[in-house]
Order: structure tokens, then C-alpha cells, then sequence
């Protein structure tokens, strides 16, 4: 792996049940969203609702894992939400899913439909390795509020994705930081699939498969690594 992912002691001891897959892809194809991808994420709506069978997706399993870490770093999962749940609220409300990008847009669907943490990073915007570790309070988090730049900093125990730089994600998969996001101009990219026990790890996987056959069919000729569970 060129990018370096390193999950910290305390977020292990946090979360033992905790597991990802990093898929990095160069050579990617971007641009806005396509019929294609926003076709995705509507079969991706109906496999949730499949999945949920009539439950809210607080009451999956998996998502209620998600909020027993949340709260045990100190977050209030009703109020921020992990990434998967926060979609899966939206994949269900009338107005559906938003179409960001089209690399945004598999990423999102491959998330509703398996119900499961993905987030992706512009590799070529990543400073260093990224780690993954409880906050002291004193990272930077860049952000835009009310159309202008603002920096935030985590609470002090909050989990958080990190480079060299400063925060990328906060509470661990809540809100993603604008440096590092994938843009229509995206090319090269990390993709994280998070998941915590009870979720199967071989679930994980195929989550993982998926996104990568997604990924190699509209970006043909990309260059995709799928890394083993970590």
C-alpha cells in the first residue's frame, strides 16, 4: 500500500471489533453525476429498504454497534450520525439521495446498500500517512461555514481520521474535511469501508468487491488494489 493507514492502540481498545478495507484506485474518470451512477444509488435505496425490512436503520445491528462507539468516545449518535446511518436516513426520506460525483455517487451507494461506513480521499491531497486515533482537542479540522474558511478542532477523546496536516474526518466517519474530498478533478483515490462487529467480515469484502468492479467499470483502464481487512 503507497498510502500508509494506521489504526491506533486506543481505537482498537475502543472498538476490537472494528475492521476495514482500503481499496486505492488511480487512473480514475470523474465528473459530474451520470444517469448511470444516480441509477446506482436508486437500486442501491431498494436494497436497503430490503435489508431494513420495515426497521429503522438505527435498528440494524451493525448501525446500532456504531452507536455504542460513538457514545463511548463521547459523541451523541442521534445528533451526528455515522456516515452509513446519515445516508440511510436520507435513502428512505422522499427527496432520496443527493448526486454529488459520479466517484461519490459509488462510494454513496455501495454505503446504502451493504449499510456500512464508506468514505473516500483524494490521494493526491493527503499529506503523509493517515491514522486513525482519539483527538487531544488540539488537530485543526479546516471547514467552510457561511461561505468562509473556519477551523475547528475535535472534541478531546473523539475519534478521527488524521494526516500529516490536520483532522480529514471527524467522529471518526461523521464529517469529512473539504481539503481532501473527492472533486470532479479527483483522479487518484483511497476508498475505506468500515465495519464493527456483528457485521461479518466476509460482508465487508464483498462490500469492497463490489465498489472495485463498480469503480473498474466507470473508470476502465484505472488501477485498483483491493487490501485485505484490517
Amino acid at each position: 500500500m503507497k498510502l500508509t493507514l494506521t489504526v491506533s492502540d486506543e481505537v482498537r481498545t475502543l472498538a476490537p471489533g472494528f475492521t476495514h478495507v482500503a481499496i486505492e484506485a488511480t487512473g480514475l474518470v470523474n465528473g459530474p453525476s451520470t444517469e448511470a451512477s444516480s441509477a446506482l444509488l436508486d437500486d442501491a435505496a431498494r436494497r436497503l429498504a430490503v435489508r431494513l425490512d420495515g426497521r429503522a436503520p438505527h435498528e440494524d445491528p451493525h448501525m446500532a454497534a456504531w452507536r455504542e462507539v460513538y457514545t463511548a468516545f463521547g459523541s451523541k449518535p442521534s445528533r451526528t450520525r455515522n456516515s452509513a446511518e446519515a445516508l440511510a436516513k436520507r435513502a428512505l426520506a422522499d427527496a432520496g439521495l443527493p448526486r454529488i460525483n459520479m466517484l461519490v455517487d459509488l462510494y454513496n451507494a455501495i454505503s446504502v446498500a451493504y449499510l456500512i461506513p464508506v468514505g473516500g480521499e483524494d490521494t493526491d491531497r493527503i499529506q503523509g500517512g493517515m491514522t486513525l486515533q482519539r483527538a487531544t482537542g488540539d488537530e485543526e479540522f479546516v471547514t467552510f461555514a457561511g461561505g468562509e474558511e473556519v477551523v475547528e478542532h475535535p472534541d478531546a477523546g473523539e475519534v478521527v481520521w488524521r494526516d500529516a496536516v490536520g483532522v480529514t474526518c471527524r467522529r471518526w466517519n461523521w464529517r469529512q474535511g473539504p481539503r481532501t474530498r473527492l472533486t470532479e478533478e479527483s483522479t487518484s483515490a483511497v476508498f475505506l469501508l468500515e465495519s464493527l462487529a456483528p457485521m461479518p467480515v466476509a460482508e465487508v469484502e464483498r462490500a469492497g468487491a463490489e465498489l472495485a468492479e463498480l469503480l473498474e467499470k466507470f473508470s476502465p483502464g484505472a488501477r485498483i488494489t483491493v487490501h485485505a481487512p484490517a
